[in-house]
């Protein structure tokens, strides 16, 4: 089972390398740009090191991928690997993820603003989905989604939200995502819409969600958990 696990791995790691052609982040216009974290400078992305300082370390990061996370109270772990953990990938428009689920556990409804994603399952199964823009009638927001197996993979476009939830009460599942930006970003619907800060005005939410204000004010109430680590 290990074997096969680090199969699947090496799979997703290849498909990633293989997606710089097509990365969302724009191509860069050296061998590499490793991100300078210190530099006072403010750039749509981070100022270039000097590469005569640059080393090996700049593209490493021991990130105990193959190790399980515990998930939080929504039953899942994101543990993300971008330009802030490895300034080598500064430019380069890729980072990768490793996301546990608990049994019954799910990674909420969310968007990526910055990039697409493609999803491998490691271990157990995930149904999974999106749903489209807004669109004219009849086809409004149309909803894709899929049960996924150990070794199944699925695309997720950019900017469009979507979910990943294990439908096993007794087995937690395993998957690697890849993202084709290296600051790919995260919006999770519920928090972002019933845990900003400061909050949105009950009277709007109310107004858009069609229910009471009560019912507003309880859920921003709620303490809106985030699984991105």
């Amino acid at each position: 089972m290990a074997s096969s696990s680090s199969f699947l791995l090496l799979a997703a790691l290849l498909a990633l390398v293989s997606w710089q052609a097509t990365a969302f982040d724009p191509s860069p216009l050296q061998d590499f740009c490793v991100a300078d974290m210190n530099s006072p400078v403010r750039v749509n992305g981070f100022v270039c090191k000097n590469p005569m300082e640059v080393n090996a370390d700049d593209f490493f990061k021991a990130a105990n991928l193959d190790k399980p996370r515990l998930p939080n109270k929504v039953g899942s772990n994101v543990t993300l690997i971008n330009v802030m953990q490895i300034a080598g990938l500064n430019t380069l428009g890729i980072s990768i993820a490793r996301i546990d689920y608990a049994p019954l556990g799910q990674n909420p409804p969310h968007t990526h603003p910055r990039a697409t994603e493609i999803l491998t399952v490691l271990e157990g199964t995930l149904y999974v989905g999106f749903v489209t823009s807004n669109q004219p009638a009849p086809n409004k927001n149309k909803f894709f989604s899929k049960v996924l197996n150990k070794g199944d993979v699925f695309v997720f476009p950019v900017g469009l939200i979507h979910f990943q939830f294990n439908p096993n009460p007794h087995q937690p599942a395993v998957a690697i995502a890849t993202l084709s930006s290296q600051n790919p970003g995260a919006i999770t619907i519920a928090n972002a819409v019933f845990g900003s800060d400061p909050p949105i005005s009950d009277d709007v939410l109310a107004k858009a969600f069609q229910v009471e204000k009560n019912t507003i004010d309880y859920l921003q109430a709620q303490f809106w958990e985030n699984n991105h680590y």
